[in-house]
C-alpha cells in the first residue's frame, strides 16, 4: 500500500516535470530572460549616465551670471537706466541672469541709501546676499555704474566667494573725488550732501552716514583723508594694509576701467582709471601707474597690469552717457560672452 503510494507520487512528480530536452529549452529562456534583464539594465545606467552628462554640460554653458550695482540717486529696477540695462544684458546674452542690486525693502530706500548709509555696512549686506543666491554660486560677473562700481571693488576685495569672475567699472570714481557731486535737478538729497560735504567731510557723522563722504579724497589734506576716511582709504590699502584686498583682487580674469572723456561729475574723471592728484598738489594729476597705489602694488593693480588683465577704455560725453552699441561691443562681446 505504502509502496504503491510512492510509486504513484513518483509517478506524479516525473508526469509533472519536464523531460530534458523541455528543461534545457528551459535553461536557455531563463538565461535569455536574464541577459536582456542585464542589457536593459545596462541601457538604463548607460541612458542615465548620458542624460546627466547632457545636463552638466548644458549646465555648464549657460552663461555666467551678471550683477550689476547702480550709481548715486538711481535705483535697481529704474527703467530708464538699471532696469534697460538688465534688459538689455538679458536680449544680448540669452539665459543669463542679472542680479541688480537693491540696498533696502523697496526702490526708495534703495535710492536714499545711495546717498545716506554707511558703505561698510551696505557691502557686507551685499556679500550675504551674493552668497545665499543659488544663482550665483558658481561665480559671476560684475557691473558697476559710477560710485556702485567703487563698491562692487570692494566687494571684490572683501567677499571671495562665490568669486567675482570679470570686474567692469563704468564711470567708477576708483580713487575718489574731490569736487561737490553733479545731480540733475535741484532735490533734497543732492543739495543735503553738498550742504554736508561743505561742513566738513571728514567729521565723524559726516563720514560715517554720508556715503559721497566715505570716497571724498581731499588732495590738500592727505595725512587728514589717510586717518580718518573709514572707507576709501581702507579698501585701497592706504592705512592698514590688509593681504586679503590684493589677494582676492588679483583673482579677477579681468578688472575693465571705462572712462568718460566728458566727464563732469567725478572729478577728477582721470579717477576713473586709478589716476588722481598728487598729495598737497591739486594743479598736477598722476597717472595711474604714477600713484602710490599701483608703484607699491598695494591692491594688486600693478599684478592685473602686468599680466595683461587690467583694461583701459574711454567713451566720449558725459558722466554715464552709455550707448547700447559701444556697451556691446566693448563689454558684452569681449568679457561677457
Amino acid at each position: 500500500m505504502c509502496k504503491t503510494m510512492y510509486s504513484s507520487h513518483l509517478h506524479l512528480f516525473f508526469i509533472q516535470a519536464p523531460s530534458f530536452s523541455d528543461l534545457s529549452k528551459y535553461r536557455f529562456a531563463v538565461m535569455k530572460s536574464l541577459f536582456l534583464l542585464l542589457l536593459c539594465l545596462t541601457s538604463s545606467v548607460i541612458c542615465t549616465h548620458k542624460s546627466k552628462k547632457i545636463h552638466l554640460e548644458r549646465k555648464e554653458s549657460k552663461p555666467l551670471p551678471v550683477v550689476i550695482w547702480h550709481g548715486m540717486g538711481d535705483s535697481c529696477c529704474n527703467p530708464l537706466s538699471m532696469g534697460a540695462i538688465k534688459k538689455h544684458l538679458e536680449e544680448k546674452i540669452p539665459g543669463v541672469y542679472v542680479h541688480s542690486l537693491r540696498l533696502g525693502n523697496n526702490f526708495a530706500t534703495d535710492t536714499k541709501q545711495s546717498f545716506f548709509a554707511n558703505m561698510n555696512e551696505l557691502v557686507a549686506i551685499v556679500c550675504l546676499h551674493i552668497m545665499k543666491d543659488p544663482e550665483l554660486q558658481n561665480g559671476y560677473n560684475a557691473i558697476g555704474f559710477s560710485q556702485g562700481a567703487l563698491f562692487l571693488r570692494a566687494l571684490a576685495q572683501r567677499c571671495a566667494k562665490p568669486k567675482m569672475n570679470n570686474l567692469i567699472s563704468i564711470g567708477g570714481p576708483q580713487n575718489g573725488i574731490f569736487g561737490l557731486p553733479y545731480c540733475l535737478g535741484d532735490n533734497f538729497f543732492c543739495n543735503s550732501v553738498r550742504w554736508l560735504l561743505e561742513q566738513g567731510a571728514y567729521e565723524g557723522p559726516v563720514q560715517r552716514r554720508v556715503v559721497q563722504a566715505q570716497y571724498w579724497h581731499d588732495p590738500n589734506v592727505e595725512e587728514t583723508y589717510l586717518h580718518k576716511s573709514i572707507f576709501l582709504a581702507d579698501i585701497n590699502n592706504e592705512k592698514t594694509v590688509n593681504h586679503k584686498y590684493k589677494e582676492n583682487l588679483i583673482q579677477l580674469k579681468n578688472f575693465v576701467l571705462v572712462k568718460f572723456d566728458g566727464d563732469h561729475m567725478v572729478v577728477p574723471k582721470e579717477s576713473e582709471w586709478f589716476g588722481y592728484y598728487a598729495p598737497n598738489d591739486q594743479s598736477t594729476i598722476l597717472a595711474f601707474n604714477e600713484t602710490r597705489l599701483y608703484k607699491e602694488d598695494l591692491i594688486g593693480l600693478k599684478t592685473l597690469h602686468d599680466s595683461s588683465r587690467l583694461h583701459f577704455l574711454t567713451w566720449p560725453g558725459e558722466h554715464l552717457r552709455v550707448n547700447l552699441d559701444t556697451l556691446d561691443e566693448d563689454i558684452i562681446q569681449k568679457f561677457l560672452t
